[in-house]
């Protein structure tokens, strides 16, 4: 499939019906409708027991979701797709779909993870990202303070937006403490901090709770986060969505990292020469403390 027709398929009426009624879904209609928000491909490609499978719901959820998006079954849904996906069998999709190919070739596996990252790290380069990107960038650095919150396995894209932070000055605050204490760094929040929230299917109720707190004492919210349905949307003021489907049992977080690491530059960025001099006096710093070999001693033969 061209990546046009992807998005297309995924920006298309039936998207956007989805998206408008989703809120007004029960909770395994939800599950469903989620599912194949993230992987519109399958609708078409798998049966309809498999879809439900892979959704975590029982077949007879399908139908019940067509018909509450107005189509006469699950068949005239599933033909809305149809049309779109023509794709060869050589087609990345296609391949990935096949259960059991190359299930026990490590390298063949290792190329189409690679493959799928890059693909996924390229699509952040979308004018709409970008434009999304800038936005997010903008906020944080007018901010007072920037809050910063990763969960689980979120943490890793939050403490490394946050140590790279620290280097450029003081401005950021990781909210991860220990004892429960995590949401006590908002003690002092005003409206003109931001927080910047990470999270991704399931989402961390913590996460959720810390990010409401957050808004009802003023503080702008930014969100970095999987889907449009994500219950960040609903909270923040800004998103920036990235895909977090893998080849593997496990949801890669290489774009959001990606994503952490274009708004550190962006913000280095606003002001050149005041990151130069914060990033000069790390180094005097960290050499003072000898942090880091200097260079590897040879062991002599």
């Amino acid at each position: 499939m061209a990546a046009d027709d992807l998005r297309q398929l995924q920006k298309g009426p039936l998207h956007a019906r989805i998206i408008e009624r989703f809120d007004d879904m029960s909770q395994q209609l939800q599950q469903a409708a989620r599912h194949i928000l993230e992987h519109p491909r399958e609708v078409a490609l798998v049966s309809m027991r498999e879809l439900a499978r892979n959704a975590g719901v029982q077949p007879s959820t399908m139908t019940r979701l067509a018909k509450f998006l107005g189509f006469s079954g699950y068949e005239d849904f599933r033909g809305q797709h149809a049309d779109v996906i023509r794709m060869s069998a050589q087609g990345f999709a296609a391949r990935a779909l096949q259960r059991n190919e190359g299930a026990a070739n490590g390298e063949g596996l290792a190329q189409r993870m690679l493959k799928g990252l890059s693909a996924q790290v390229a699509r952040l380069c979308e004018p709409d990202t970008l434009m999304r990107l800038n936005i997010i960038a903008e906020r944080l650095g007018e901010a007072r303070r920037i809050y910063v919150l990763g969960l689980r396995s979120c943490h890793s894209v939050a403490w490394h937006f946050h140590y790279v932070m620290t280097l450029l000055g003081e401005k950021t605050v990781l909210l991860d403490s220990p004892a429960g204490t995590s949401g006590d760094a908002l003690i002092r929040a005003t409206s003109q901090d931001v927080l910047l929230a990470i999270s991704i299917n399931p989402y961390s109720h913590q996460t959720l709770e810390l990010a409401e707190a957050a808004r009802e004492k003023g503080v702008g919210i930014v969100a970095i986060t999987d889907s449009e349905v994500s219950p960040l949307v609903t909270i923040a003021e800004n998103v920036v969505l990235f895909s977090m489907e893998s080849q593997t049992f496990f949801h890669t977080l290489t774009p959001a990292l990606a994503i952490s690491e274009v708004l550190c530059g962006l913000l280095a960025a606003r002001d050149r020469v005041a990151s130069l001099d914060e990033l000069r006096r790390a180094d005097q710093h960290l050499l003072s403390m000898n942090t880091y070999a200097s260079s590897i001693p040879r062991r002599k033969i």
